[in-house]
């Protein structure tokens, strides 16, 4: 998902400095969506990790 992120990211990017702002706009917006969600995925997926694993060893 950071690696779609990234994509829009750099279209965004690109079609601003070619002077396409509503794309530019449209292409930030989806990446800054896609990188929360990612952030948010991770940390959910660290959490359930580390009560699994307190779980498992029984610590």
């Amino acid at each position: 998902m950071l690696k779609w992120a990234l994509i829009f990211a750099v279209v965004a990017v690109i079609a601003g400095a070619l002077g396409f702002g509503g794309i530019a706009g449209a292409a930030a917006g989806v990446a800054k969506l896609l990188f929360i969600v990612a952030v948010v995925g991770f940390l959910l997926f660290v959490a359930l990790g580390v009560f699994a694993g307190k779980k498992l060893t029984g610590r």
